[in-house]
């Protein structure tokens, strides 16, 4: 069945009526087929720019069929934006903004690939991710995508008034355990905290273009909400992280050769499925950079997410005993 814009967003569906391509969607939250697309040639602009449209509002857009070289992924991650080159991945050595996925026996998947929005240890995490599938295996290997928009829609209005406004802080943590213990391995890690310190989101997120509220907190990035007590922090992100395991929230895709899936991290997550290994499973990816998360609301002062009975000793540096580390 062919759709148009007004499945999700009808003021959107003019501006994709004259595109050039067929549209079908895959998924009740998320999720569109493309065809009708020949990705090895430049595309028109306004073929771009409905895909543009399309890619936000439907969050995941897979094109099938397409045989495409390095060269032409990289030429369609570069009609939404410029590349990017991901600091802690298997990048090509002639092409760092090319990522290649070639696990198999001997060397398996990374174990860090739990649900998350990619990069958000970024101060400006990537607009987008397209991956293309080159090998895959006979089964297993799936990508599970979830709607984030979704999720916050999901939730009660009470718990929507008790998010909005929180802020959380993100750091690049699940990557920590490829570096060494050795010296020049604490030295190397040390030099990549310099350049990716601790950045702060909003819990809840604006899409630029949908306008639609996200959750932008994930498991794999995000370390505690700012200014709140580590057990409500941890309350209220284990309560967000659940929502994204609701199977009607998600897409799950099944890949098949010479496919190109291109999801928006503004608005969704994603996990890779590691039921493959040891078979082969090659892929080649390029991510977009992007803009800083918009909040969708001003932040909370810091009055209202915390309170103490007991006045912290932080309030009390001038008048309180010294320690023998202060001396």
């Amino acid at each position: 069945m062919t759709v148009t814009y007004a499945s999700f967003n009808p003021e959107l569906d003019p501006q994709i009526a004259a595109n050039r391509f067929n549209l079908n969607r895959v998924g009740t939250f998320a999720g569109a087929e493309i065809t009708g697309l020949d990705l090895t040639q430049p595309l028109a602009p306004e073929t771009i720019e409905a895909l543009k449209l399309a890619h936000a509002v439907y969050g995941v857009l897979v094109f099938p069929d397409q045989k495409i070289s390095s060269d032409d992924l990289k030429r369609f991650g570069r009609y939404f934006g410029e590349l990017s080159v991901h600091p802690f991945s298997t990048n090509a050595a002639d092409s760092p903004e090319l990522i290649v996925y070639d696990n198999k026996e001997g060397n398996p998947p990374a174990p860090t690939d739990i649900w998350h929005t990619d990069e958000t240890f970024r101060a400006a995490p990537p607009m987008g991710t397209a991956l293309c599938s080159k090998t895959i295996p006979a089964y297993g290997g799936d990508t599970v995508f979830c709607s984030m928009s979704a999720v916050y829609e999901g939730l009660s209005d009470r718990w929507q008034h008790f998010i909005n406004g929180l802020e959380a802080v993100h750091d690049f943590k699940p990557f920590r355990g490829l570096f060494s213990a050795d010296p020049a391995g604490v030295s190397k890690l040390r030099i990549f905290e310099d350049m990716y310190p601790p950045v702060t989101h909003p819990v809840v997120s604006l899409h630029p273009i949908t306008g639609k509220k996200c959750i932008f907190v994930n498991p794999q990035f995000t370390l505690y909400i700012k200014g709140m007590a580590e057990e409500e922090s941890r309350t209220v992100l284990e309560m967000l992280y659940r929502k994204t395991l609701i199977q009607e929230y998600q897409y799950r895709h099944r890949w098949q050769p010479n496919m190109l899936v291109f999801w928006d991290n503004r608005c969704m997550q994603h996990s890779a499925i590691h039921d493959y290994y040891p078979q082969r499973r090659l892929m080649e990816r390029v991510t977009i950079q992007g803009t800083a998360p918009v909040p969708a609301y001003p932040a909370a002062a810091a009055s209202e997410l915390r309170r103490y009975l007991m006045p912290p000793l932080s309030a009390f540096r001038d008048t309180a005993q010294k320690r023998q580390h202060e001396r």
